[in-house]
């Protein structure tokens, strides 16, 4: 399974949510990977945004059972989270240097030789999905297609660089402290999940602002350092030619961004999909919206949701509904046209 190389080994393995977590060796210190499912089967990568792992940031898409079933029946999973925000992650040494988003790429590289990898999907979130979308214009014969949320592609503006700043310098000196959650909850989620008028919050966020006081605060500002020095990709967007997949909310602070971004891909093989009332994470505050758009996505590369009897006649993978055109390359593009989904917050 591992590769003999000296620079990538596996050094610890333990069971996290039915796979095994993996924390592996790479030319730019250690990285945790969670791989979940039959690894015979074609990879799924995944990277969160910042101050998120994969429980924090994918665990709302995984559990809701037609996406589940769509993706674990067609793919191992290997959940990458950024270096020092895995699920009881020491604080890195200070003496380590702060990596570039160049250099989480290579690591993510490593992570796929050392598994014997080729080709692999991806899915990413925000700053995972600027951190693949880089890895796809780096290594883009490992690079099936792309499944991203609330992507970024260009440098940050003043705006983001400036609230950038303030996250790290409290960080810095502060920790985790009430106003760095307070910031990334408004990354992440929509005003209306956050605060639905006299009702609490809703229990995703509630779940999340736990998962944030388990971050070790330096780990996160090394990410975030690294995220905010980025550089503007978006002029080699087009000369991708894996098929790419957006979800974006429409109350997302990075909607115009992900706009931007799609307006720079190549229309014959992206498609965009927006999320009405629905911040950036859309893997989290509204994962039903996802699963009709990517059944679509899937059955351009011949992959298919099970039958169940429950199926639903609407479907598109549902067995009656398959036209033998939706599977060539070229309809792609046709079928995903850029559209909007509502989904009911009550649902």
């Amino acid at each position: 399974m591992g590769d003999s190389s000296d620079s990538v080994s596996v050094d610890m393995e333990g069971v996290s949510l039915g796979g095994k977590e993996h924390l592996i060796k790479t030319c730019h210190g250690y990285v945790s990977v969670a791989v979940i499912g039959d690894q015979d089967k074609p990879a799924l990568v995944t990277y969160p945004d910042l101050a998120l792992n994969y429980v924090s940031c994918f665990q709302g898409l995984f559990f809701c059972p037609e996406a589940c079933s769509l993706l674990l029946h067609n793919f191992c999973i290997y959940h990458i989270s950024p270096p020092g925000h895995e699920l009881g992650a020491e604080t890195i040494s200070p003496n380590d240097p702060v990596l570039s988003a160049d250099d989480l790429v290579d690591q993510i590289a490593d992570v796929l030789n050392y598994f014997g990898l080729g080709a692999v999907m991806c899915m990413g979130v925000t700053a995972g999905a600027y951190i693949l979308t880089l890895f796809a214009l780096k290594y883009r014969h490992r690079v099936l297609g792309l499944i991203l949320i609330s992507p970024l592609c260009q440098a940050p503006s003043w705006t983001e660089w400036l609230l950038n700043k303030v996250m790290s310098n409290l960080l810095y000196f502060y920790g985790m402290c009430g106003v760095v959650k307070e910031l990334l909850l408004k990354r992440y989620f929509s005003k209306e999940a956050r605060d639905n008028g006299q009702l609490p919050e809703s229990d995703v966020v509630q779940a999340c602002k736990r998962s944030l006081l388990e971050r070790q605060s330096s780990n996160v500002w090394r990410f975030l350092e690294a995220i905010n020095g980025r550089p503007n990709i978006a002029d080699g967007l087009r000369k991708l030619q894996c098929r790419s997949l957006i979800f974006v909310g429409d109350s997302s602070p990075f909607h115009s961004e992900a706009l931007y971004m799609t307006s720079k891909l190549d229309r014959r093989h992206s498609a965009l999909v927006e999320v009405q009332a629905c911040g950036s994470m859309v893997t989290e505050e509204q994962p039903h919206a996802m699963l009709i758009p990517l059944e679509y996505f899937l059955m351009g590369y011949g992959l298919y949701r099970p039958t169940q009897s429950n199926v639903s006649p609407r479907s598109p993978l549902s067995p009656l509904c398959i036209a033998p055109e939706l599977f060539s390359p070229e309809s792609m593009g046709l079928k995903l046209k850029p559209i909007k989904t509502r989904i009911s917050l009550q649902a």
